[in-house]
């Protein structure tokens, strides 16, 4: 009987690393690196692929992986739960990886995930978001508070300092909601007190930023402004409530609603060629993947680096729990549209 029970009891638990083998399998890709098995294993997790603007990043990834030889282990894709950022994470430390590059979407949850990297000596690259704790090599990072800063002096120059503006915000709990929503309200209270803003929390999910904007409408037929925090999950959504409501107008004319978005995709590229948003801020997709790369691969190396400017025209900041490149991101209009430097008109290209 004893026996009997040592066996069952190791089938079962057989079963069970298999069936997680499987999962994480599910949701990992094909080895993208190029001839670079000799340089030091790089884990990569892409943070999700609902999003245009990742979608992006992951094609710029893929491109700089191959052409710069980099020896990437198969990529993974947590798709917005930080459950299968920490096991796909746990791949990468048991298949040798001597750096990680993350985008955490929840930056508060991950805190004990790099506790145990930094333990293991395994230095770790955050794009786009910074963790609240647990240390890392370096962030890669625009200034996301002038995201928010940017929005407000846009609209409120664009309203006259009056009128009603909603404001689809990211997720609270990242780092990158917090700055953006932060950073508008600040600047709206400050310079633009005749305009009343509605602040709708989203959590970067674009159906509920549209029935939020739909009841919002309802409320307030007058709303003459929209600031939409990321372009790659609100705008296809916020377009098509506008058209279906007949609010869709061209710039410039009666009845437009001005909108300012934050990513730079070239869906974003298009509606302001054609009128239907005014601006956006681009975030660098291809920049983001150029230098994750980078100083993964540098820290592999064991390179440091200090605050100060670079060659690259960004400022490395300190940071509670490391350094963070700020990389440059330009607002872009009717004017400068379609400047071919903007990685909006080449990606994919």
């Amino acid at each position: 009987m004893k026996l009997a029970r040592i066996r069952s009891t190791t089938a079962a638990a057989g079963a069970v690393l298999a069936a997680l083998a499987l999962v994480t399998a599910c949701n990992r890709e094909g080895n993208s690196s190029g001839a670079g098995g000799d340089k030091p294993a790089i884990g990569i997790d892409l943070p999700r692929s609902d999003s245009d603007f990742w979608n992006s990043y992951a094609q710029y990834l893929k491109k700089d992986i191959k052409s710069d030889g980099v020896n990437a282990l198969p990529l993974s894709n947590s798709q917005n739960d930080v459950t299968k950022l920490v096991a796909n994470v746990q791949v990468f430390e048991n298949t040798g990886a001597k750096a990680v590059v993350m985008a955490p979407q929840d930056t508060g949850a991950i805190a004990s995930t790099l506790d145990t990297l930094a333990s293991k000596k395994i230095p770790v690259v955050s794009v786009d978001t910074r963790p609240d704790k647990g240390d890392v090599y370096m962030v890669v990072r625009a200034d996301n508070k002038a995201y928010g800063t940017k929005a407000c002096e846009f609209l409120g120059k664009q309203l006259g300092g009056q009128g009603k503006v909603a404001e689809f915000q990211g997720a609270l709990d990242s780092i990158n909601g917090r700055d953006r929503s932060e950073a508008f309200a600040a600047c709206m209270k400050a310079k633009f007190p005749k305009i009343q803003v509605f602040e709708l929390p989203t959590d970067w999910k674009g159906d509920v930023a549209s029935a939020k904007l739909q009841s919002l409408l309802a409320e307030h037929p007058d709303l003459n402004g929209i600031y939409m925090q990321a372009g790659g999950v609100f705008l296809q959504p916020t377009l098509a409530l506008l058209q279906q409501k007949g609010l869709l107008k061209p710039t410039g004319t009666k009845g437009h609603i001005t909108i300012i978005s934050n990513d730079g995709i070239p869906q974003e590229f298009d509606a302001i060629r054609k009128g239907q948003i005014d601006a956006t801020v681009s975030q660098p997709a291809d920049l983001y993947a150029k230098y994750a790369l980078y100083y993964a691969q540098a820290a592999a190396d064991g390179k440091t680096f200090k605050a100060g400017p670079t060659d690259h025209d960004s400022t490395i900041v300190k940071i509670p729990n490391g350094l963070e490149d700020q990389l440059p991101a330009p607002l872009v209009t009717k004017d400068n549209v379609d400047d071919k430097t903007l990685w909006g008109n080449s990606v994919g290209q």
